[in-house]
């Protein structure tokens, strides 16, 4: 049974995808900031979308594995908008209240050194621009590798 997991086309397309882009996050650091930073590879947000090139991919194989007008391609579909609607939307706008929260703090609390509270993660979601870059990287990995 777990044998079937790693032959499983689908699925190793689709976190090949997700690897891919987490990769991508880790080589732009690189070329733009001059440094490795591995915490790219694990962390959310940033270029491009890792959730979208996954579920794009998982969506674009279950149609070229059950034709684009199957049920199973309808629901991998629907599940990929609504999982970029949130990385571009809701994930995106905490990320934003977390950054205008950390100026907040860090102005009342200039002069306290002793302020104990972590800083909120700042880099949740996604802007259009990785969703959409995400998800094209997802179909173009489907489409390569299907």
């Amino acid at each position: 049974m777990i044998g079937e997991l790693f032959t499983n086309r689908v699925l190793t397309i689709s976190i090949s995808s997700w690897f891919v882009a987490q990769a991508a996050k880790v080589l732009l650091v690189l070329f733009k900031q001059s440094r490795l930073d591995f915490r790219r590879f694990v962390g959310s947000g940033g270029m491009p979308s890792s959730h979208s090139a996954f579920v794009m991919a998982l969506a674009t194989c279950m149609g070229l594995h059950d034709g684009f007008d199957s049920p199973i391609f309808a629901f991998a579909l629907v599940f990929a908008l609504v999982t970029m609607y949130d990385a571009a939307g809701v994930r995106h706008a905490a990320g934003k209240q977390a950054e205008t929260l950390n100026k907040i703090v860090d102005e009342m609390f200039l002069h306290d050194r002793n302020l104990r509270e972590k800083r909120l993660k700042e880099l949740l979601g996604h802007t259009p621009k990785e969703v959409f870059v995400g998800a094209l990287l997802g179909i173009f990995m489907a489409m390569l590798f299907y």
